[in-house]
């Protein structure tokens, strides 16, 4: 049987329509906390508590979810303020003398409780320049070990879009329409890096379209990434490098000139 017991702070609301102001349902969410008891059993996580809420009390509670194994990237939220999986945030880990607070990721428009409208992440993927192979029979690729795992890391991304919601370019400034967000630097990356990629335009297209200049390296993206990906270090920082080797080093373009530099 439980004995311990937490209380909720839940966010619960809508978004404003067009007739209060917001064509896209981005202004200022309509909504207030609603406090919830949930009973406290081992090996429980807080997706477990949003399911006892719906379950007991308010079963509108709007929560997206899928897996409940932290490989969907479904349920994220913000846990006292912290972005985080639902799936993934134990119970023994919070501390029950004070109200958990959950509320919805604030970098993308509320549709409803703790459902965000994501879907300009999904217009920004369509958008990046897709791989292309320098040698169409796969059977002549020839490739160093090392070059073909140092992509890998970056396919562990579970599009759960915390390093998207904490970066600050895209929370506070709202600058979707300059700056493509970490989790596509991660994309980006994956696939300049690629030994077979064959395009010249991506590092142009890092620059100008995604905006790589925005971002200022301070790691958040790196700390939330429920799949431990290095996004900072391994991505980002190598990317901004590129752009820099592309269009402000002399050298590399004499060298480039010369046919003695490559972008791989």
């Amino acid at each position: 049987m439980s004995t311990a017991e937490a209380t909720f702070h839940v966010f619960r609301g809508e978004a404003p329509d067009s007739e209060n102001g917001s064509e896209n349902g981005s202004g200022e969410n309509l909504g207030e906390f609603q406090e919830y008891k949930v009973p406290v059993e081992e090996g429980m996580v807080v997706l477990d508590a949003m399911h006892y809420i719906q379950g007991t009390d308010s079963p509108d509670l709007a929560v997206r979810w899928n897996c409940k194994a932290a490989k969907c990237g479904s349920c994220s939220a913000e846990i006292n303020g912290k972005p985080r999986l639902l799936c993934k945030q134990r119970m023994d880990d919070l501390p029950l003398d004070e109200p958990i607070v959950v509320s919805p990721i604030k970098a993308f428009p509320l549709i409803k409780d703790l459902v965000t409208d994501v879907s300009w992440n999904y217009k920004m993927n369509a958008a990046i320049p897709p791989f292309e192979p320098k040698e169409e029979d796969t059977d002549k690729w020839e490739v160093f070990e090392d070059d073909v795992v140092r992509p890998q890391e970056f396919r562990k991304c579970i599009e759960c879009f915390l390093c998207q919601d904490v970066c600050h370019v895209l929370r506070n400034h709202d600058r979707k329409d300059e700056f493509a967000g970490p989790r596509f630097m991660v994309r980006l990356a994956s696939l300049d890096m690629h030994p077979m990629d064959a395009r010249n335009d991506r590092v142009k297209y890092i620059k100008e379209e995604a905006g790589i200049g925005l971002c200022n390296i301070t790691k958040c993206c790196t700390e939330v990434c429920p799949e431990d990906i290095k996004i900072t270090d391994n991505a980002i920082i190598p990317m901004k490098e590129r752009v820099v080797d592309e269009f402000y080093d002399p050298v590399m373009k004499l060298l480039r000139g010369m046919g003695l530099a490559h972008k791989k």
